[in-house]
């Protein structure tokens, strides 16, 4: 029988990024936070008691739960898929951070459970559903800087070891620059210009070792097993290309530098890693003939700080199950993601162009006037 109401979520990861999750989801009339699940049982309670969510516990205790209608799976990148997996095996919806998986193998099989079982499949990031971002591909569609034809995307400091108590895997296999903070960029590239073509990379690793610099364990060495400073290529299919940097190895930090060149003028973007705040879209605009004695001309797209942040794509999730209304940040999109990323790194590891095998559509954009904070799908309780 199909459910009316809010729709039923349910986490499994009570760790940093769930806070962020839980600040906005705890807000959306349309959805309601039922369970919170840990493989440390105490550390879900205590997140469950300070968002007022009902109940906490195992994972096994949330995948029964028949209230939990989708799962947010916020556990470490080498158990993406793991988790996801059994939360589809178990009847159940699925929004899980990025990346989808580490493997093009593991991540395509997961898209296709996801499919076989009718079941929804969204991956993160989902700053892209943010206000500015959106407002920003709306005014891209409609022609607002002509044809674009070029994108510049930086993201570089130091490293996560900087802030994370426990930031050794965030050097690890599947992490990195290019996986941790990749997403957000490549992810936000493909909602503009389209799905990437080919590749090319160049990287390096500056220490083969690290240490921990805040937290219990501060001065404990690990290794790094992966490239920390990377330069990416990419082809569109489409036409266009971009170029982006990302790096964990540069003291001066430098992130969110996201610009799209049209035949018509430049745009600005917001930092693909936040949800559009921070400084208005912008377009500058070409000088005439004479111009370079005079100022550049800059016109703004978009100018409001976002009202809401993660959580918005589980969100979007939730009103399709009800209504049909537009899943943007489905398993496709994470798994061409992904390709492009592994693509990046083979490129790096090998010296030469990669094609990328996958594609996908063209991705959507959320209706004008989107609005989390409406309640659309009615307001009983859920379970009853």
């Amino acid at each position: 029988m199909s459910r009316t109401g809010r729709v039923g979520v349910g986490f499994i990861g009570a760790g940093m990024i769930s806070e962020q999750y839980l600040t906005h989801l705890t807000r959306f009339p349309d959805v309601e936070v039922v369970f919170i699940s840990d493989i440390d049982v105490a550390r879900a309670a205590a997140q469950a008691e300070r968002f007022a969510v009902p109940r906490s516990g195992t994972v096994a205790e949330l995948l029964a739960d028949a209230d939990v209608e989708v799962v947010v799976n916020l556990t470490l990148p080498a158990t993406h898929v793991e988790v996801s997996t059994a939360a589809l095996l178990a009847g159940k919806h699925v929004w899980t951070e990025k990346p989808i998986g580490l493997t093009r193998e593991s991540a395509q099989g997961l898209v296709d459970l996801a499919r076989e079982s009718g079941l929804l499949l969204g991956v993160a990031p989902d700053t892209v559903l943010g206000s500015g971002w959106q407002a920003a591909k709306r005014a891209i569609e409609a022609g607002v800087i002509g044809t674009p034809l070029t994108a510049t995307t930086t993201m570089q400091y130091q490293g996560p070891d900087v802030f994370h108590p426990n930031a050794s895997f965030l050097f690890a296999e599947g992490a990195g620059p290019l996986f941790d903070m990749g997403p957000y960029y490549v992810t936000a590239l493909v909602h503009l210009l389209g799905p990437v073509a080919r590749v090319a990379a160049m990287g390096t690793r500056s220490q083969e070792t690290r240490r921990l610099l805040v937290g219990p364990n501060a001065g404990q060495e690990f290794p790094v097993a992966v490239p920390t400073h990377l330069s990416v290529l990419a082809s569109f299919e489409r036409g266009g290309q971009a170029q982006s940097l990302l790096s964990f190895d540069t003291p001066l930090m430098r992130q969110g530098f996201f610009e799209v060149n049209g035949t018509e003028g430049t745009m600005v973007l917001p930092d693909p890693n936040t949800f559009g705040g921070g400084h208005a879209v912008r377009v500058a605009r070409p000088f005439a003939v004479d111009g370079l004695e005079g100022e550049q001309v800059w016109e703004t797209v978009h100018d409001a700080e976002p009202d809401a942040g993660r959580g918005l794509g589980v969100l979007t999730m939730a009103r399709a199950l009800r209504d049909g209304g537009v899943h943007v940040a489905t398993g496709e999109v994470g798994m061409h993601v992904l390709d492009v990323m592994v693509a990046a790194l083979d490129s790096a590891r090998s010296g030469r162009f990669v094609e990328v095998g996958s594609t996908v559509d063209a991705v959507p954009s959320l209706p004008d006037g989107f609005d989390p904070f409406a309640a659309t799908l009615g307001q009983p309780a859920v379970g009853s």
